[in-house]
């Protein structure tokens, strides 16, 4: 499969995934969640995942990291093919990709006390030796995500929503990753808080050049800290291009219905909001051709006819539409 232009690094790529697909069975069929997913990321860059509740950005995030075995494709991490890897295999590219879970409460084991918790990864990879460095590096980490070395000996009932996900930040960054996958990294958590964990994260890229795949449903979240885009509907990608493309001139009819939604702040701005019409499609039985016809407000019979393959609109900008005439308007 050949990667458009949008999907592809222009530089060495650290992941690179071709032709993902994950589908589940269940007693009323299969459950198509993640189909023909293809992308690569760059050191150092970020990629926002975007789309509804059920369009497939958590198990694209989990089968990456090989928390779920895909049903077809390849994941390459840093020229290494992990797609098949037995867990033993597996365990060096362990170390080299970590992830950051939705909700800071569920993901840290209450009877460990947070300094426990930081040292659990550097001693299952053996990256320190001796109990003060490892009580150097915990403090370490604690300090670079905005909190105190002091803290490794509390619990974490005695920390807030926002301070739990800056412990788990550190928790992901302990074993020095050369990759995180954040999903859904603020939207547990008070707005003011969200500000300061995204401007955390902004800092930490700043400072440790992360690369990062970055969970959300949250547009405004995805455009302060990604380089790129990626707009997921059905398990399928409808767009793909750098940010400020994406949410200037948003190409295909599902992406500009996103973007009609996103509230306006500034005095005078008006959306023409697009209201699409019916439900997500099930899983268990898509529809045939583009799996946004059945809701799009431009659609034609011939949309009915092949699944639209990524076609690149130039500037590095991607769009799954035989609509032409629909990208031109919005360029």
């Amino acid at each position: 499969m050949t990667l458009p232009a949008s999907a592809r690094c222009d530089g060495a790529g650290l992941l690179e995934v071709e032709g993902l697909r994950k589908w589940f069975t269940s007693g009323g069929g299969v459950v198509q969640a993640v189909t023909d997913v293809s992308f690569t990321l760059n050191h150092g860059e970020v990629l926002g995942l975007v789309g509804e509740s059920g369009s497939g950005k958590t198990t694209i995030g989990q089968t990456v990291l090989r928390l779920q075995d895909p049903t077809a494709g390849r994941i390459v991490l840093a020229g290494t093919d992990i797609t098949h890897l037995s867990q033993r295999a597996l365990r060096p590219s362990r170390r080299r990709m970590q992830m950051v879970f939705q909700d800071p409460y569920a993901s840290l084991n209450p009877r460990l006390r947070v300094g426990d918790a930081l040292a659990e990864p550097l001693e299952t990879f053996g990256l320190v030796a001796g109990r003060a460095a490892k009580a150097e590096r915990v403090a370490e980490l604690l300090e670079l995500v905005g909190l105190r070395a002091d803290h490794a000996a509390r619990y974490p009932h005695e920390f807030s929503g926002g301070q739990r996900q800056r412990i788990g930040i550190a928790r992901a960054l302990a074993p020095n990753p050369d990759l995180v996958i954040a999903d859904e990294l603020v939207s547990a958590l008070d707005v003011s808080v969200q500000a300061q964990i995204l401007a955390l994260i902004d800092d930490l890229r700043a400072r440790l050049g992360l690369t990062m795949l970055l969970i959300a449903h949250d547009l405004a979240v995805v455009e302060y800290v990604s380089d790129r885009v990626a707009v997921l509907y059905l398990g399928r990608i409808m767009e793909i291009g750098r940010t400020r493309d994406i949410y200037r001139t948003p190409g295909h009819p599902y992406t500009q219905a996103l973007m009609s939604a996103v509230p306006r702040v500034r005095v005078g701005d008006r959306a023409n909001r697009i209201v699409l019409r019916g439900d997500i499609p099930s899983p268990l039985n898509p529809p045939s051709g583009c799996p946004f016809r059945t809701r799009c407000p431009v659609s034609l019979p011939a949309c009915a006819d092949a699944v639209p393959a990524l076609r690149d609109r130039g500037n590095n900008h991607a769009v799954a539409c035989i609509r032409d005439d629909v990208w031109s308007l919005s360029a």
